[in-house]
């Protein structure tokens, strides 16, 4: 029941660990690639998580780096169901590959990862507590999207309040209505409760009371669509800038922007054949914006892949120009000197 840590799992067709690995990239992708590389399978490599193990870098630091990797084809974030029915759960993936490799090879690979895991679930399958889950042991995944309010990790369950004993009234007299039960009487909802908890999880999105009520609306829309409480957090909470100014329009904007789609349950194709079920969702390396493999090239959403794009217009300084600019420097630093 660990919180979603995005768990290691490694890519096949990897070349055999040689010290050239991460040769061509810049030196802190280097560092950071080398350190995954190294980490056992299944081990947790969130950018919270790296940055407590990896002191030369923060959490900024860290997501860029891994951002990075993602352009240059050697990792890709997933989240994945894993059960069938009313034990769905969702797990947090990150398949890494020493080997870089090109979008075709991605999409392929999790394509075929996708169909692996729709078989799996299949009714003539064999059971979930039958055998191993395919993705880790139960404690690194979130609870059942399923469960009752209240009842998410790290929260207790509400309590409800004792009923009113039935008020005997005479024969002649008509029944009155059941009073209605107070709102503050059913306890906050799991999109109010997912709210509340941002301040928690990161110090830069402290949200008040009439903060979550006023989203409480847009959270319980995503929780509507399929994903669980601690998939909501992550997402709101992934890549955040060194400071938010204003907490509540930076999550409502979050809210609108990455809000996931709406996955029929009983999707049929064109030709009147149900559609495979997609049990494994990419997730933009940067942002956590949910989508198909061919989608995100690169592991980005587009907003994120204009981002880091580099800048087509820049060009370097000719030799002869770069000579005269640091001449022209020194010529400088010996009038300062001289003052």
């Amino acid at each position: 029941m660990a919180k979603p840590g995005y768990g290691k799992r490694s890519a096949p067709n990897q070349l055999l660990r040689t010290r050239a690995d991460f040769a061509l990239l810049p030196a802190r992708e280097r560092y950071v690639a080398g350190f995954v590389d190294h980490l056992p399978e299944g081990a947790a490599m969130s950018v919270k998580q790296l940055a407590k193990q990896l002191p030369l870098y923060g959490q900024q630091a860290i997501s860029s780096a891994l951002t990075a990797l993602s352009v240059a084809g050697h990792l890709r974030r997933v989240r994945c169901a894993v059960g069938a029915g009313d034990e769905t759960r969702w797990a947090f993936r990150t398949f890494w590959s020493r080997t870089a490799h090109d979008n075709e090879w991605w999409n392929t690979y999790l394509a075929a990862e996708n169909t692996a895991q729709a078989d799996s679930s299949a009714p003539d399958a064999p059971a979930p507590n039958s055998a191993p889950l395919p993705w880790g042991p139960d404690q690194e995944l979130p609870p059942p999207v399923s469960e009752a309010p209240g009842t998410e990790q790290g929260l207790e369950p509400i309590p409800v309040p004792p009923q009113r004993a039935p008020v005997q009234v005479p024969d002649s007299l008509p029944e009155p209505p059941a009073p209605a039960p107070h709102p503050s009487e059913a306890g906050p909802s799991p999109a109010y409760l997912a709210l509340a908890r941002l301040g928690h999880e990161d110090r830069r999105l402290p949200l008040s009371a009439d903060d979550c009520a006023e989203l409480e609306p847009q959270a319980a829309e995503w929780l509507a669509r399929g994903v669980s409480v601690d998939y909501l957090i992550s997402a709101l909470t992934a890549g955040l800038p060194a400071q938010v100014d204003t907490p509540l329009g930076f999550v409502r904007r979050r809210l609108t922007d990455k809000i996931p789609p709406r996955i029929p349950t009983t999707a049929i194709t064109a030709s009147g054949t149900p559609a495979p079920h997609h049990r494994i969702l990419m997730e933009c390396t940067d942002c956590g914006r949910p989508g198909q493999p061919e989608a995100l090239p690169d592991g980005l959403c587009r907003p994120c892949r204009t981002t880091h794009r580099p800048a087509t217009d820049w060009t370097y300084a000719p030799p002869a120009e770069a000579a005269e600019i640091k001449a022209r420097m020194t010529d400088l630093r010996g009038l300062l000197k001289s003052v």
